[in-house]
């Protein structure tokens, strides 16, 4: 098999001029760079250089190269939204929940991208392997963080003005049209895999979706939104803090907040464990956000958020299967996401 060839941003004068303009190297250079790991996800690759540096100083051993995958051009426009993310919003937001990034380049003509950012292998650890969920005490701490995040950005007047956008009614009608073209292509594929009953759901949400999205258009009680926040997306400290990280900010936007957690719960879990955590969690995370000075918005309107998000997230197996992931991903994803609509009495939204 043959090695993929290292990005420019992996070499040693690239690495010596980037730390030099970010203040992570004061003096001297980088002299060597080694490849201590290198993986590809779904959407971009991951890697681990050790530095070697020119005499004794202070400046990072490690750091994290992450970039685009070199056979999927296509997919440029999520790294695009990270790198936007971590030189934007990232550096506007003090709560520190967000890795460290020494760089953050998007180049329009060639459609390329990468981060250089903390290397954070010795200090935390994603709480399990995938598809094992975290345990109860984790889940918490994962919360926790997300409610910190959310409470800093909470009706923020800078969100849709120098920190995202906000969509309009046009500009919401047009994903909605790319919607329902993607909704068509999936249910043609799944033919008799896609129940009579499940289809009239999609038919009938996007009917409603107009209306729905209502709550959104209202521009109240909304924050950043992570939008891709499973629970292995979190960076949990190893010496039991509450320092968790969260990373891969590809899907960032200005948002509900309650979609994060919709995402994390209604769609990642089976039934057994979500009944059973799902109100205790929502409990947890609403305390948090009140602790963070987030006012006039009560349990309650959390539970009615938390419910229109988990309707909104029938769509998310249509937009992955659109974007070609596997099916190992997001079939299991139908199969929870429509259980917990039912569990959660989402139908009723719709009618």
């Amino acid at each position: 098999m043959a090695t993929q060839a290292l990005p420019k941003a992996a070499e040693a004068d690239y690495l010596t001029d980037a730390l030099h303009r970010c203040g992570a190297l004061a003096v001297g250079r980088v002299r060597d760079v080694l490849v201590e790991s290198s993986r590809a996800t779904l959407l971009s690759r991951i890697i681990r250089l050790r530095l070697t540096y020119d005499g004794d100083v202070d400046a990072p051993t490690f750091v994290i190269l992450k970039t685009g995958l070199p056979d999927r051009a296509d997919l440029s426009d999520w790294g695009r939204r990270e790198v936007e993310f971590y030189a934007q919003t990232a550096t506007a937001t003090s709560t520190r929940v967000i890795p460290h990034c020494f760089e953050a380049v998007w180049d329009a003509d060639e459609k390329t991208w990468h981060l250089l950012l903390e290397d954070l292998t010795t200090t935390h650890m994603i709480a399990t392997a995938w598809p094992l969920p975290p345990t109860q005490e984790q889940c918490e701490c994962i919360v926790r963080a997300l409610a910190c995040l959310h409470a800093e950005w909470w009706d923020d007047a800078r969100l849709g003005v120098s920190i995202g956008t906000w969509l309009d009614a046009d500009a919401m009608s047009a994903n909605l049209q790319r919607l329902a073209d993607h909704y068509k292509n999936f249910a043609d594929r799944l033919g008799d895999r896609l129940s009579p009953e499940r289809r009239n759901l999609y038919e009938g949400f996007l009917d409603a979706a107009p209306r729905l999205l209502t709550r959104y258009h209202s521009h109240r009680n909304l924050s950043i939104v992570h939008g891709d926040a499973h629970v292995w997306n979190f960076f949990l400290p190893r010496d039991g803090s509450d320092d968790v990280r969260i990373f891969d900010w590809d899907g960032w936007r200005v948002g509900m907040a309650s979609n994060d957690l919709a995402y994390m719960m209604a769609t990642h879990w089976y039934p057994d464990r979500r009944r059973r955590l799902e109100r205790q969690l929502l409990d947890h995370y609403h305390t948090t956000l009140v602790a963070r000075g987030v006012p006039g918005y009560d349990r309650r309107a959390l539970n009615d958020d938390y419910r229109l998000s988990a309707l909104w997230q029938i769509t998310t197996p249509v937009w992955q299967a659109a974007i070609d992931l596997p099916p190992m991903i997001w079939w299991s994803h139908l199969e929870r996401i429509m259980l917990a609509v039912d569990d959660l009495g989402c139908r009723d939204l719709i009618r």
